[in-house]
């Protein structure tokens, strides 16, 4: 199945000159005489490269040979993740610089979508949001509920993110994995 440039939204994920990329912005322009252009930021899906790439509209691109599938991260091996097949229970280890940042919020017995492309891992889809405690911060000051005054927290998978005065050691938060930013506390 091919695209063309109308088809784009955030998200989609196109081949482009041989890769895989994943659309990250987009937007039709229409200078008077010229041809309409899509003028577009593109994720590199291997090297996690971001670019930005001027297309013709109507210009066509291939659906990559892209597979998604879920899996249950397990645990680290020394720089190798562990996860498992939640159909036929194999395991597999996944370098950790295919990872890449995702790793922060790798929680063991979380289920993922592992990302292939032509049958070689390229990375992994989090949940939007997951629940962590907070293993170590600065002890809340009573009253210290209003503002946007933050303090920085580290939590149970090591990544460290700014959370607000009153979150203390051992409350469970919810964070936002595209962003790394605190939501809410849980507990």
């Amino acid at each position: 199945m091919a695209y063309t440039t109308s088809d784009f939204k955030r998200g989609l994920k196109i081949e482009w000159e041989g890769k895989p990329y994943e659309i990250l912005e987009y937007q039709h322009v229409k200078v008077s005489k010229n041809q309409p252009t899509v003028r577009t930021k593109l994720k590199d899906l291997i090297t996690g490269r971001v670019l930005e790439v001027n297309f013709r509209a109507g210009e066509k691109f291939e659906k990559p040979d892209f597979q998604e599938k879920e899996m249950q991260y397990l645990y680290k091996d020394k720089d190798q993740y562990v996860f498992m097949d939640l159909e036929d229970y194999d395991q597999i280890y996944v370098d950790e610089k295919d990872i890449g940042e995702a790793g922060k919020f790798l929680k063991e017995n979380l289920n993922v979508y592992v990302m292939y492309y032509k049958g070689k891992v390229i990375g992994i889809e989090l949940p939007n949001i997951v629940e962590l405690e907070v293993i170590d911060t600065e002890p809340g000051v009573r009253g210290d509920t209003v503002g946007s005054a933050t303090k920085p927290a580290t939590l149970e998978t090591g990544a460290v993110i700014q959370v607000p005065l009153f979150i203390n050691k051992g409350d469970k938060i919810k964070v936002d994995t595209r962003t790394g930013e605190y939501i809410e506390r849980t507990s």
